[in-house]
């Protein structure tokens, strides 16, 4: 018996690495944006890894290797429709008009399977309530909903007011839990002196002191020290 759960461990940790690695493999999507194909793939990969760890005289190598084909097929599929728009189409379908100039295109709805409960649910997700609000509404192949609002309801942005605000870019993490971020620091051109030095003058402490910190596109250290967000006894 131990010999049987130690095998059962043994093919649980393979697996999960396994599928994970390749997983990883097939790139960076999140669960709402994956494709019919992707969700085709992921259910098939969760049901052969099963397999083998639920009947251990099944060889590994029986679970392992129709895994490793369809992340094949899946890398081999993706790298054709992002070449062949034709490909493209037919594999992961094209995004539908639902609603075109504020009215409602029932007809498409109705071909797409997609009720008006559904639509309004998304559209309030992204809080929008008003249908009349709204210029275009646009079913993704993911079955996402992008909404585009007329342009008298659409929030104002300094542009509406004739503004140029200032160029505020992506600060860079330099500190995360008390650990210097070496890459970061080379793209942010700067050296572990300068910032030592920084945090002793203008923050009173040092790297393992620091939760997080980050430098902006104005040269300004921000700094959230360890602690300093606990509640009071």
């Amino acid at each position: 018996m131990p010999l049987e759960l130690l095998s059962i461990f043994g093919r649980t940790v393979l697996l999960y690495f396994t599928v994970l690695i390749l997983m990883r493999i097939m790139g960076k999507r999140e669960v709402g944006q994956l494709s019919l194909f992707d969700l085709v793939v992921a259910i098939m990969i969760a049901e052969l890894g099963a397999i083998p760890l639920s009947d251990t005289s099944i060889p590994i190598s029986h679970g392992i290797l129709p895994i490793v084909t369809l992340v094949v097929l899946q890398i081999s599929l993706a790298f054709i429709t992002l070449k062949s728009q034709a490909v493209r189409k037919v594999i992961e379908g094209t995004p539908s008009i639902i609603i075109e100039r504020g009215r409602i295109l029932e007809h498409e709805m109705r071909r797409l399977r997609y009720n008006v409960d559904d639509m309004m649910s998304q559209m309030r997700e992204q809080g929008i309530y008003r249908i009349e609000e709204v210029e275009y509404a646009i079913l993704e192949t993911n079955g996402k909903l992008s909404v585009i609002l007329k342009a008298d309801k659409r929030p104002m942005v300094p542009a509406d007011l004739g503004l140029n605000p200032p160029y505020e870019g992506l600060p860079i993490p330099l500190i995360c839990d008390g650990k210097v971020l070496k890459d970061n620091m080379a793209l942010a051109k700067k050296d572990l002196n300068w910032l030592e030095q920084t945090l002793a003058k203008n923050h009173k402490v040092g790297v393992a002191g620091v939760l997080y910190a980050t430098l902006d596109p104005q040269n300004q250290l921000h700094v959230y020290k360890k602690g300093e967000n606990k509640k009071a006894p």
